[in-house]
Formats: structure tokens, sequence, C-alpha cells
């Protein structure tokens, strides 16, 4: 069952019957930790991007220093456990994600499924922006020494990186920098965790088209 299907039948079962003012009503009742564990984990599951403290906080209706404290605790059991997946703190917020010591065969049977990778040229393009940020279009072909256009575009549509505004030298040419969408897909907590060069390469499906 998909992550989506999951939280529709999570959000179909609090919606079947009308409380009886008897009922408690969420948000206002106690909550003790374990059970706020497994609400934070359950959000940070069903999301399609990495989620924040405080976002999770303002849906429990908890103090941040309380879902901070969970978090914590959550990344302890996945630790204590051996888990094959980890709770990371990725691009401003927190996602379940594999380890480390077990990419190679994830990245195996990814490989294995077909999917719409990058060309070699939008990697190479993407890296040296992400190395060079702010960066401009003529900078980026001094460096790579072809042409990168059709590599811009296809980075801005998959939203890879977006613009940074305008160099202020002649023809004031836009600039470059990698977006929010390229650390949750290299997760990356931040730009100083910036993956080697294989890396990108890594992710290339061959040298086809842009």
């Amino acid at each position: 069952m998909s992550k989506a299907a999951k939280a529709i039948n999570a959000e179909s079962a609090l919606e079947g019957d009308e409380p009886s003012p008897g009922d408690e009503i969420e948000g206002q009742r106690e909550i003790g930790d374990a059970e706020l564990k497994a609400i934070a984990e359950a959000m940070i599951f069903v999301a399609d991007e990495p989620v924040s403290a405080k976002t999770i906080a303002d849906v429990i209706k908890v103090a941040r220093e309380t879902i901070d404290k969970v978090l914590v605790d959550l990344v302890g059991e996945y630790d204590a456990r051996n888990s094959g997946l980890q709770l990371r703190e990725i691009a401003a917020g927190w996602q379940i994600a594999t380890r480390p010591e077990h990419h190679e065969q994830i990245r195996a049977y990814l490989k294995s499924r077909p999917s719409a990778k990058l060309s070699l040229a939008s990697l190479e393009t993407l890296a040296v922006i992400a190395y060079k940020q702010p960066v401009t279009v003529p900078e980026i072909l001094e460096i790579r020494g072809v042409q990168s256009p059709s590599a811009i575009k296809t980075l801005l549509d998959k939203r890879l990186i977006v613009a940074k505004g305008r160099k202020e030298t002649v023809g004031r040419p836009m600039m470059y920098g990698t977006s929010k969408e390229f650390l949750i897909q290299f997760g990356l907590k931040d730009l100083s965790e910036l993956p080697s060069i294989e890396d990108f390469q890594d992710l290339a499906g061959g040298s086809g088209g842009e």
C-alpha cells in the first residue's frame, strides 16, 4: 500500500462518525510521549518531503521543544534496533531514509527499475551549479567548455535549480543555484553536506538526451 493510500485510510477513519459530547476533542486532550512519538513518525512517513519539527508541533498542538525531544528519542530507537531505516534531518525537516551502509544494494535495486534519469550533461551542469553557486550560464560554459541551455531547462523543469537573481555585470546574466528539492533528492541537511562528484555521476542513467 502506498503512503498516500495509508494516509487516506487514516483520514477516512478520523472522518467517520461525528463526535459525541463525551468524546475528547483532538488537540485538546493530554497526549503521552509514546503516542506523540507514534504520531510524529506517521506524519514523517506519509509526507512527500521532509517535515519540520514546527509543522509537527503545530498540527498536534504541542510545544516545539516537546517534538524536538520526541524526534531525538525516535532517532535513538531507529539506531538501537539496527533498522535498515533511519530518521534524518534533511533540508530543515525530518525524513525517514535508508542507511548509508545499504546504499549500494538500494542503488542496484533502483537501477533495475525503469525511471527517468538525468543525462551526463545535465549532471555535469548540476555539479557546476552546486559547487559554484550562484553561477551564470556563461560561467558554466567557461567551466564545462560546452553550451548548457537544454541542461539548464531540464534542471529547472525538475526543480533541482532555481534562479538567484541577476549578476551586476555586462548583460546582467541570470544566476542559478540549487533548490530545496535538490537537498531532498540528495538527502542533504544543507549545502555543507554536498556529495562528491562521483555521487552525482551515480545518478546518471547513461549519456542520453537531456
